[in-house]
């Protein structure tokens, strides 16, 4: 059990001695250090519950606590802040615990099975920076998750049937009349190999969208092709499987750049068969009402501050929608995989529409009230002028375009001798990752944020390169030092105590992070621990300390320190490189 865990055992067994009630039981880092290394300021709820004096109520708690050989100082301030610090021999044998697993510096939870639904990229388009938040969240989430004990299953849940479809199908068939897919007496096999590459495809949907805007008689024919692909036009729908693959192994490794990955590669397309189901229980429990033609259901609630509108499920014609197919997808989840909970990573933007699907979903009873649905929103990346960031001339930048422009500007902080072309590419890549992730995840996930080219891309203040730079200084030092038996024997300054303060912060962060499923507590939490090593390492000569225990507390310590980074860069998906 973590240091942060035990503690907060400590606590609930004194309050239960004193007839006290917290639910909770938080343990925060300490606002005034000169106290305390952390805080427990639960004595104001509990005195306010019962109507007593928080002081007097700290005062009680803090005379059991002292009963644990643990703590080298409890003392109160202000109306019944409890500021706790450990003592060192408390502190030694806990860190020479952790230094052998990490991990075991980390709250677990029960284990619950959390369903992710992020990414969700369109099927022959170009990953763009539009797609970046959610996957760079929705992945660092997938990975926090499963490290505080949940069994988790992702899906990119690929947009995979609707007008692209059509527009791209009438670019194919302009450029190429002939192929067999246009003919429809046509009777033999179909090709097995795509007529059209990813690079065909990009061109493609943005010069038929731009066309179909402009001109009614194109829209309309791609609402005409859309419609037979949707009620199973053979040519058509051979056609679109071959472009769904070159897409998919197209998007497949756009993600794979960026260390994002998924257990299910399934798109909108994957729910029809559940579709019927749907709908059955959608009239079979009253939910469904004619509305203007259309079938709804009606969502809005009593002690709504606004309108909640309904939400359209089928069309005056009978003909599904979106919104039928995200029913139909969260019954299919429910059915296979029983999930104890599904997040949705999703732009802020749609919280509207996912707060009126979520209410369809219980109100069925498609979905149970013990399966929990979240909404994870998330605010745009915008460049210097405020604005969704774009390209020099106004257009959607490609993902791949923006990691080539970070890779540029991060190419100034690699070393330029000894090192194999091949060796520096990957090593620009990782950085260039780290660069792009960090800034992504720095910022409130609710908030729109800026992004700054030139400052994320440096090696100062906070930013991806900065950190794995650290940690490769502190890679290198234990690599040099030639030690292999070493553990923390004293601490020797408060720049010591510091660090491993915030070394025990760690487990508080990641709890954190994992109840608000916000990743910026990490990312600060990073740069702060990295910023007090990188003081303690200019301020200390490690690996020529003449004091053994000294030398190896130290190395210790610079250890531990590493062992932080990588499995908190890991729950980020950030790789550190070998040098840089």
């Amino acid at each position: 059990m973590d240091i942060i865990s035990e503690t907060k055992s400590k606590i609930k067994d004194v309050l239960n001695i004193l007839g006290y009630e917290d639910d909770l039981v938080l343990i925060h880092s300490s606002s005034r250090p000169e106290l305390g290394q952390f805080q427990y300021n639960g004595a104001m709820q509990i005195a306010k519950n019962m109507k007593l004096n928080p002081v007097e109520i700290s005062k009680k708690i803090v005379e059991k606590l002292n009963r644990y050989d643990c703590f080298e100082n409890l003392n109160i301030a202000g109306p019944g802040f409890i500021n706790i610090s450990f003592n060192s021999k408390y502190l030694i044998q806990y860190l020479n615990k952790i230094q052998q697993d990490i991990s075991l510096n980390i709250k677990k939870y029960p284990k619950k099975k959390v369903f992710i639904d992020y990414g969700g990229p369109n099927v022959a388009k170009a990953l763009h920076v539009g797609h970046l938040r959610s996957s760079n969240i929705g992945e660092a989430l997938k990975r926090l998750a499963k490290l505080v004990g949940n069994d988790v299953i992702s899906d990119v849940h690929l947009g995979d049937i609707g007008r692209q479809s059509g527009m791209v199908i009438y670019g194919i068939r302009e450029r190429f009349p002939n192929l067999v897919y246009f003919d429809d007496k046509y009777i033999g096999e179909y090709p097995k190999e795509s007529p059209v590459t990813n690079e065909d495809l990009e061109k493609i949907y943005p010069e038929i969208s731009l066309r179909a805007k402009e001109d009614e008689a194109v829209m309309e024919e791609v609402r005409n092709i859309t419609a037979e692909l949707d009620r199973g036009n053979k040519g058509y729908n051979h056609l679109w499987n071959h472009i769904k693959k070159v897409s998919i192994d197209n998007i497949k490794k756009t993600f794979d750049k960026i260390n994002v990955s998924f257990d299910l590669w399934e798109g909108e397309s994957d729910c029809y068969p559940y579709i019927n189901d749907v709908i059955k229980l959608l009239q079979n429990n009253n939910c469904l009402e004619e509305s203007e033609g259309a079938y709804v259901v009606y969502v809005g609630e009593d002690n709504d501050k606004f309108e909640i509108p309904p939400l359209i499920v089928l069309k005056s014609d009978g003909t599904s929608l979106y919104a039928t197919r995200e029913l139909a997808t969260v019954y299919s989840r429910i059915k296979r995989f029983n999930p104890d909970e599904i997040w949705y990573v999703v732009d802020n933007r749609q919280c509207m529409y996912f707060t009126q699907v979520f209410r369809s979903l219980y109100k069925s009873g498609i979905v149970d009230n013990k399966t929990k649905l979240e909404f994870i929103g998330f605010g745009t990346m915008n460049g210097k002028d405020g604005k969704p960031f774009k390209t020099r001339d106004g257009g959607v930048m490609k993902l791949e375009n923006l990691l080539d422009e970070i890779k540029k500007e991060s190419n100034q902080y690699l070393e330029k001798e000894g090192i194999e072309e091949t060796e520096k590419e990957e090593i620009a890549n990782k950085v260039s990752v780290a660069a792009l992730k960090y800034a992504d995840l720095l910022p409130n996930r609710e908030k729109d944020y800026v992004f700054d080219l030139k400052k994320f891309s440096s090696l100062e203040g906070k930013t991806g390169p900065y950190i794995i730079y650290s940690c490769i200084r502190i890679k290198s030092l234990l690599k040099k030092s030639g030690e292999d038996n070493y553990k923390v024997a004293s601490i020797y300054s408060k720049t010591e105590k510091d660090i491993i303060t915030k070394i025990l912060e760690m487990s508080i962060v990641i709890d954190s992070s994992y109840r608000n499923k916000t990743l910026s507590d990490i990312t600060e939490y990073l740069y702060e621990l990295d910023s007090l090593y990188n003081k303690f390492y200019s301020e200390n000569r490690i690996i020529t300390e003449l004091n053994e225990d000294k030398r190896k507390s130290w190395i210790a310590i610079s250890e531990l320190v590493y062992k932080v980074n990588k499995i908190l860069l890991d729950t980020l998906a950030i790789e550190i490189p070998e040098k840089m």
